[in-house]
């Protein structure tokens, strides 16, 4: 098969696609036939081990996995013969950080593993997007614990993680204010944003409105500058450590204060995870943002792109078109 791989770590350049060996689904595992995958802040760090303590899960020196990418979407091209949830042919979408493995043209993974099927209005290059940065997003609104009534506060609202914690935002019942440059505060009025802030013309952080929630979903701001948006027991969430590791240390000491608060959110995933999007993703209240498409031939331009910092929400990777996405335009 093909796929994109890397023997060691750098800039977009360490990447090409080859022809690798297919991977075999074990007893309880399901072979995908991937038709989409992205290129994501995840994939590129991973690929150029930044920071350095990525190398602690991916190989000292050089990467122990070499086929990267985390989202999929495709359909199920075999099954093991333990596998009962997922038959050949069914269209499935899903998330697998940590084995990798999606910029591919088939991936193996367990039946229990982060997937579930792509509602049926969508296509799969719709589902491929729709769980990098909303699974950031839900970890972040859980930690918070949102719910209705909720003043929420989306510092880079135009990413991957910003667009979606709108969307899952407002699917809570919170009203969230949104922070992007002027050129975008259409399309994020259309994620269903309450209020917008243009950060080219006002400095966000100078507002007078409270918050009980404040997420920087880019990592360009501090806790430090945030603090006064928050009413007292808010929380403030960055998708970034931040300088030196503070909002680590933050977390640590803030919460012993009890007035406002840092929470460092940990990230998991798993099959209700993406079991959740697919519904919001058939009901409408979720739909991925996406910024360009390249075709697999083509992932260094995509590492590259994603590098420059300016994507709108996301960057999908083409691999291949199923007869169901066809009929689907």
């Amino acid at each position: 098969m093909k796929a994109a791989v890397h023997s060691r770590y750098g800039s977009p350049e360490v990447v090409h696609v080859a022809e690798v060996v297919q991977p075999k689904p074990d007893h309880s595992d399901v072979l995908v036939r991937i038709q989409a995958t992205t290129v994501n802040r995840t994939d590129c760090a991973y690929r150029a081990a930044q920071p350095f303590i990525v190398r602690s899960f991916t190989g000292l020196w050089r990467p122990k996995r070499l086929i990267l990418g985390t989202e999929f979407a495709g359909e199920v091209a075999a099954v093991g013969d333990a596998v009962t949830s997922f038959a050949v042919g069914d269209r499935v979408f899903g998330y697998n950080e940590g084995p990798f493995g999606c910029h591919a043209e088939y991936l193996s993974i367990p039946e229990t593993g982060s997937l579930a099927k792509i509602p049926a209005n969508l296509r799969c290059e719709d589902a491929a997007p729709a769980t990098e940065g909303a699974h950031y997003a839900l970890t972040f609104l859980d930690a918070a614990a949102v719910g209705s009534g909720h003043r929420v506060l989306v510092n880079g609202a135009t990413g991957a993680i910003g667009s979606a914690a709108v969307q899952l935002g407002k699917a809570r019942g919170a009203e969230v204010t949104a922070v992007c440059d002027t050129e975008r505060m259409d399309l994020v009025r259309g994620l269903g944003a309450d209020r917008v802030i243009d950060y080219t013309v006002e400095d966000f952080t100078a507002e007078d409105h409270a918050y009980d929630v404040v997420i920087d979903a880019v990592g360009m701001s501090s806790f430090g500058r945030c603090a006064r948006l928050l009413k007292t027991g808010g929380v403030y969430l960055s998708s970034e450590a931040g300088r030196f590791g503070q909002n680590l240390l933050l977390a640590a000491v803030t919460p012993l204060a009890g007035r406002k608060k840092v929470v460092f959110a940990v990230p998991k995933h798993d099959q209700a995870m993406v079991r959740y999007l697919a519904e919001l993703l058939t009901t409408g209240e979720f739909a991925p943002v996406v910024d360009r498409r390249f075709p697999l031939d083509e992932i260094v331009e995509a590492y590259r792109y994603v590098e420059t910092g300016h994507k709108t929400g996301n960057v999908v990777i083409t691999v291949g078109t199923a007869e169901s996405d066809q009929e689907r335009g």
